[in-house]
Order: C-alpha cells, then structure tokens, then sequence
C-alpha cells in the first residue's frame, strides 16, 4: 500500500523520477523503484541487503528489537506453547490449527513418512564418508523422479501434496544419511511416534533391541525444529523462491535451498561451534582465545556469538539456552570437556564488557551445537537437521509465491569488464 512518495533527482537530468513508498503491516517502509528501468536505471545492492525482493505474509523479524514473529505469534510463545506440526501449519496456512485440523495435519504428514524403497539404492551410490548433506542434495533433488503424480505447480493441490511429502519425508531421508554413514541398517519411520520422537528413533534406533526416546531430548529436538523452521528471506529461502521462479519443481526447488544452506556462513554455524570448541580444547586456554577474539588484527573468532541480523539478544537463543540447560542435566554431561568450555564462554559473553557492549551475545547456533553434540550426534549432521528444520520454511515461501501473480526472478548488474572490441586478425 503506497501513500506517500520519494523523488529522485539525478545530476544532468531535468525531470525528477518520482516513486512510490510502499509499507506493510510491520517493518520499515521500502521505496517501489520499479519504474527506474524504463529510465534505464537500475539500483546496486551487493547482497540484497537493502533490496525487497517479495511481499511475503509468512515471518517477520525486527533485527533491533530481536523479535521473530511466525504470522504475528512471537517465537518464544510458540517454542513455549506449540510444538513443530503446529508450526508447519501455521507457516503453511497463515493461522494455528484448532484440535481437529491439527489432528488432521499430523495423520496427512504420517502418512507420508516412507520413502519409495528403490529410493534406498541411491545411497550406495555414495561413499560411506561422504558428507551427509552431499547424499541429502541429491536424494531430495531425485524426489520428482519418483513423486511426479504432483508436480503441477499451478494446482494448489498438488503444492500441498507436495508439501504434505517433503515436511514426511524428510526426517526419514536425513536419518538415512546418518545410518548411512555409519553402516546400520535404515530404520523404517514408527507412524505411532511423534515427529521428533520419530526421528530420534530413526537416527538411534537398531533391529536389535527396541529403541524408547528419551521426553526430554524429544522436547528438546522439537524445539531445535521449531527455533529453526523459518527466518524470513535468508538466502536458502530467496535461492528456494528464486529457483522457484523458473517453474522447477518443487523437489528441485528445495534441493537448491540445501545447496546453499550447506554453505557454512549459512546454516554450517552450529558445526563451527563445535570446531571452535575443539580448537580451544581445554577450560584452561579460554583466556588466551578470548584475548585472540578481541583482537582486531587476530583471524580468531568466537563462533555462535552475535547474529548479522539480530542487533539484540537472538529471541531463539533465550529458548534454545533453556533446552541446553535440560538436555546437560538431563544426561549427566554437565563436566563434558567440550561443554565445560561452552559453559564458560556462554558465562564470559553474558559478562565481558568487551561482548556486552558489542551484543555479542550466544545466538540460537551456539546452543543447538552444543544440544546435538550432547545428543551424540555427530558434526556433520548439524546442517542435515538444519535442513530437515527448514523445508516446512521453504515449502511454504515457495507455495506463497505461486499462490499469487509471479514472474521469473533477474537481477541485474553493473558491468565493468571491457567495452566493445573487435575479434583480432
């Protein structure tokens, strides 16, 4: 909705370029420069940190107040009162379920838990070491070759099929990542089970002896699902909505979101922890890498500390720290050498005023490192279970755009290679 206008003058130019002012129901006003190329212009926004791409009815962060709000419920209400199918509904739908609408949800999404068994051969395509997330780009972008029956993307049902399949699937094809990697037989999804029960029993289960998830590790792998199900246009979710534009299939679509979630100044953060601590090595070495941090001219940096969008306290970071504090007493690894470290460096950051002042403050992958881990589950899974997290984001940004008029996404660029030349000889 535009009420109000910018004007832009340019040098040499007499007639003034006049542009809408757009604003939304939450967030700063953006300016409409959609009529600057018929003037042959373009705007330069290295990284699009500047740039709406999209009107979007789905999340809304408020980096300088640290607030994430799924279709206006408040993160820490939802971490606290709902659990992850709910938040795949309300991402989906714009509004939480009533009971039987949820109830509704959850048997359509058990439903859809198994994987076509031939899909299970892909694996031995890999080596047995390689990185989980290369095995999860590939299995997810080979879905459409065997869930072709919807692939429409302009038939609002087969979007939610296709929605329906990838929020299944996806804790089956991840924990078969894990397994795997290690030599285990895959474990068949238990539709008697929670989400989150579900694939814990996967990942840990084994046809030996019967496999019962821990409540407290459930709940704290449901809130690490819910802490990390959508955070607004990141650029999994604009690389989701721009391959997206090109009419690919949604399959396609979300293995590209992994591609570029698997970078690590994406969704590898929590890995990074974890490297972190374990260049530190012990409780004793903190200081010397707390001075190596401060200092400007030192490569060393804390990972897990401070947020590029988040100005304030990470609003996850407050629940996930709670989950953190369960899941150590919960297993008895308060005295872990890796988590005594993590522990004191969560102190020094809450305290130092070199960190207080800057608000570098623990964010949401500090903690979920440190849960996984604690979990026994290994490094590089972190981004795997990031991923799994995430697709109900990026379904659900990607449904949004088709649900309403679109064209195919095209920056632009400024172009400063050679001018016209001539072919020699």
């Amino acid at each position: 909705m535009a009420d109000k206008k910018a004007y832009l003058k340019i040098d040499g130019v007499e007639e003034t370029i006049e542009l809408p002012v757009l604003h939304g129901t939450e967030g700063p006003d953006v300016v409409d420069v959609r009529a600057l190329t018929a003037q042959g212009l373009f705007t330069y926004d290295p990284g699009f940190v500047s740039t709406a791409a999209c009107d979007s009815a789905i999340t809304f962060i408020d980096g300088g107040k640290g607030i994430l709000l799924h279709g206006g419920y408040p993160i820490e209400q939802l971490a606290e009162k709902s659990d992850y199918m709910e938040v795949c509904y309300l991402l989906l739908n714009g509004e939480l379920p009533n009971a039987e609408q949820k109830q509704e949800f959850v048997n359509t999404v058990k439903n859809h838990t198994m994987v076509h068994e031939q899909l299970s051969h892909f694996y031995n395509g890999f080596r047995r070491d390689a990185h989980p997330m290369a095995i999860l780009c590939g299995v997810v972008g080979a879905l459409s070759a065997f869930y072709h029956d919807s692939l429409d993307i302009d038939d609002a049902h087969h979007r939610e099929v296709c929605a329906y399949r990838l929020v299944a699937k996806m804790p089956t094809l991840a924990a078969m990542c894990y397994k795997y990697s290690n030599g285990q037989p895959f474990m068949y999804p238990r539709n008697d089970l929670s989400y989150a029960e579900n694939f814990l029993y996967m990942m840990f289960g084994t046809p030996c002896e019967e496999y019962v998830p821990n409540p407290v590790l459930t709940k704290a792998m449901d809130r690490i699902f819910v802490l990390h199900a959508d955070h607004e246009q990141n650029a999994s979710t604009s690389t989701v909505r721009l391959a997206g534009s090109s009419g690919a299939n949604p399959f396609a679509c979300i293995a590209s979101g992994i591609a570029a979630l698997w970078g690590p100044a994406h969704g590898g953060a929590n890995e990074a922890v974890l490297t972190m601590l374990e260049e530190i090595g012990d409780a004793d070495n903190i200081p010397e890498f707390i001075e190596k941090a401060k200092d400007p001219n030192d490569p060393f940096r804390l990972m897990g500390f401070g947020h590029r969008v988040y100005r304030n306290f990470d609003p996850r970071a407050k629940v996930m720290k709670v989950s953190c504090d369960e899941v150590l007493k919960e297993l008895g690894l308060e005295n872990d050498p890796l988590l005594k470290i993590a522990k004191q460096l969560e102190q020094i950051a809450l305290e130092d005023e070199y960190f207080v002042s800057r608000k570098l403050y623990p964010n949401v992958d500090f903690y979920s490192g440190i849960i996984l881990k604690a979990m026994g589950i290994p490094t590089s899974m972190f981004t795997v279970i990031f991923a799994l997290s995430r697709t109900i984001g990026w379904i659900s940004h990607w449904n949004e755009f088709h649900s309403s008029p679109n064209r195919i996404g095209r920056p632009r660029q400024l172009y400063t290679g050679p001018t016209k030349r001539d072919y020699p000889g």
